[in-house]
């Protein structure tokens, strides 16, 4: 793989490790609560378990994209890099939250197009 196809699926995993560390340690914390736009402490006490699991799905995506990169294949990076965009294109269509169409479906968008410049 070229160095900008490294780094861009890079930057797409730990963007996936920080929002794992977001949902799964951070989500009932005032970060937590501020970052994903929590209406109150008690309704974050009331979701962490669905955050968590949703962390953890995260964790698989940022998991496959180093994976990727350990074994030096742009087929199974194009794999995650796209279940990656269509999740953020989902979250931002169902929460209509354009943070997430910024955070999570560009740099994938950006890393997927990098796999194709020769």
């Amino acid at each position: 793989m070229k160095i900008i196809q490294v780094i861009s699926i890079s930057v797409v995993a730990i963007i996936h490790i920080y929002i794992v560390y977001l949902e799964m340690v951070l989500w009932t914390t005032n970060k937590g609560i501020k970052t994903f736009g929590l209406k109150s402490k008690e309704f974050a006490e009331e979701t962490k378990v669905m955050a968590a699991n949703q962390g953890l799905y995260n964790g698989f995506l940022a998991a496959g994209l180093i994976w990727s990169l350990i074994i030096n294949n742009t087929n199974v990076s194009l794999f995650f890099l796209t279940c990656v965009f269509i999740a953020g294109l989902y979250g931002s269509y169902s929460t209509k939250k354009k943070s997430i169409l910024i955070i999570q479906s560009i740099p994938a968008l950006i890393a997927i197009i990098s796999l194709y410049i020769k």
